[in-house]
């Protein structure tokens, strides 16, 4: 149920930004950055992480990769919400199709894993989808692979870097406090806050904390319970509720050339969920 609630949060997330449409999309950010990180904080003070918190800060090994990592969600961040009000979520939807397909990429090329076939067959598949849509939506296609390959690399460096989840999302959040704080101070000096501009904007700007922090929180509680292969399935369920949130609620066109694509990438998908599951059944047999 935590699994399934994050990906449908996240999944429905177009819904929620567009009623802030208004403000300015790098405000919204800095928004989610500074609400997050007081619910963050007071979550860790419930709990008595905020010792362990400090104790990162102070670790160079540890701050350098979480610093990066958050430069990594910040972008993503950024990039995610200009791309739903500015009327692209179906290329935001793409994104995340290929994020699990990127992740093994990095896999493969940075921590030396290696593909099974039918994970080669899947990419290869999803491969010659962006190339087509490389060819029939080069405009957006630039939002896409900045989603999937800023998620991707923002796992890398969760994945090598030994920190509790909540602490380290923590630590990135407070490492983008400053500059998030700053831009809001530029901003209110040029008049353009769309903080206090009325109630329920100063409501949801506000709940954009909640918004953030609540999926993440509730999907960390998830990976520590299912088996991985169950995760990677039911990760599917955020980006097919943002691709209908695109076409059917927002009234997005697609032209041939990215239905063909999406039909290719949705296959890659799965072939590569199927391979996956195989794969976990087998090691299941094995170890009994």
């Amino acid at each position: 149920m935590a699994a399934v609630t994050a990906y449908i949060a996240w999944g429905l997330l177009p819904i929620f930004f567009r009623l802030v449409d208004h403000v300015d999309p790098v405000e919204i950010v800095t928004q989610r950055v500074l609400w997050s990180l007081l619910l963050i904080l007071t979550l860790l003070a419930a709990r008595k992480g905020l010792g362990p918190m400090m104790r990162v800060m102070r670790d160079r090994r540890l701050i350098v990769p979480l610093g990066a990592s958050a430069l990594m969600i910040g972008i993503n961040w950024l990039t995610y919400v200009w791309a739903v009000n500015s009327g692209h979520v179906v290329a935001t939807s793409l994104g995340y199709f290929l994020n699990p397909l990127v992740n093994v990429a990095l896999g493969v090329l940075v921590l030396k894993e290696r593909l099974r076939r039918g994970q080669m067959l899947a990419i290869a598949i999803a491969a010659v989808g962006v190339a087509i849509l490389a060819a029939s939506a080069l405009t957006t296609l630039w939002i896409s692979l900045t989603l999937a390959f800023s998620f991707a690399f923002y796992g890398l460096l969760r994945k090598i870097t030994p920190v509790a989840p909540m602490t380290g999302l923590g630590v990135e959040t407070l490492l983008l406090a400053p500059l998030a704080a700053a831009y809001l101070w530029w901003e209110m000096g040029h008049g353009g806050v769309g903080f206090g501009q009325d109630a329920p904007t100063t409501a949801l700007l506000i709940i954009s904390g909640a918004v953030t922090t609540v999926p993440l929180v509730l999907f960390a509680m998830a990976a520590q319970k299912l088996p991985m292969a169950t995760l990677g399935l039911l990760q599917y369920i955020a980006p097919l509720l943002q691709f209908f949130c695109g076409v059917v609620l927002f009234g997005e066109k697609l032209n041939v050339g990215q239905m063909v694509s999406f039909g290719l990438i949705w296959v890659g998908l799965i072939l590569f969920a199927s391979d996956g599951i195989m794969a976990a059944r087998r090691n299941r047999l094995t170890v009994a």
